[in-house]
């Protein structure tokens, strides 16, 4: 299963569209553990071109800080699911932790 999570400066980004990069995270489903991790720049901010780019990329789940209504109306769309709320910084321990069942979540940080 592959995850992606916005990333600014190697932390989480505070609001999904904004962020400078995605990391990308295959994760073996049988074992739990991250069998291949990327970075990739995002192409961009505009209406519907990240849920499209990131299903391309073969993305089934985002994890993020926060996202507004539309994209998250746009992921379904792409049959990816969200995660927002995320309080975990580090990207890559946001992944495990979900992986594990133990994610921390609060408010949606994106209030559009």
């Amino acid at each position: 299963m592959r995850y992606a999570v916005p990333v600014t400066d190697g932390e989480m980004a505070a609001h999904f569209g904004h962020c400078s990069d995605f990391a990308l995270f295959d994760v073996e489903e049988t074992t739990g553990m991250v069998v291949k991790k990327e970075v990739k720049p995002s192409p961009g901010h505009e209406p519907g071109l990240l849920p499209a780019w990131l299903a391309e990329e073969g993305v089934s789940v985002v994890i993020a800080s926060g996202m507004g209504t539309r994209a998250q109306g746009l992921f379904r769309e792409n049959r990816i699911q969200v995660v927002i709320g995320t309080l975990q910084h580090d990207p890559e321990k946001a992944v495990m932790d979900y992986v594990t069942g133990t994610l921390a979540t609060g408010d949606n940080l994106c209030d559009h």
